[in-house]
């Protein structure tokens, strides 16, 4: 169960393709070695990534998305972590795909998510979503992330 801005959306648990989509990606992920745009000037040195973690936003909202990127460790270890993620990825499963793209792009770009990437596995499109614009792509794509991590979507 997910609901965000209020609107509660049950989704059934990924299938295997879903999985593999997600596990091959955060296999890709690595610090860019670049100072990051996180607001410390830090150099990024490692990737940190979670797949289907619990966040709880201000406004209460609570998504799992299927891959969760930070700058730093979340605090909490048995609760819905409260820190906003750096970026997002998402991989569309048939019959949701309204859910990932017409509402959660906006919705976390709105919470200040830095970089929303979407991937449908059955086109291959992938959509990387920032406030400064979208960019259409076609997977496999190398993806600067602005927090200073590259992965291949």
């Amino acid at each position: 169960l997910e609901i965000i801005g209020g609107l509660s959306v049950w989704e059934r648990l990924p299938f295997l393709g879903h999985q593999e989509a997600v596990d091959r990606i955060r296999r890709s992920m690595r610090a860019n070695g670049t100072d990051a745009t996180n607001g410390t000037n830090d150099r990024v040195t490692e990737v940190i990534a979670y797949n289907d973690l619990s966040l709880l936003f201000p406004d209460g909202s609570q998504t799992r998305p299927d891959i969760s990127i930070f700058c730093r460790e979340p605090d909490e270890d048995e609760t819905d972590v409260t820190l906003v993620p750096e970026a997002v990825i998402e991989i569309l499963s048939k019959g949701y795909e309204a859910k990932d793209m017409r509402v959660g792009v906006p919705f976390y770009l709105e919470q200040g998510v830095k970089d929303v990437v979407v991937l449908d596995p059955r086109s291959m499109k992938v959509w990387h979503f920032r406030h400064d614009g979208t960019r259409d792509l076609v997977s496999p794509v190398e993806i600067v992330l602005e927090c200073g991590c590259v992965c291949t979507v």
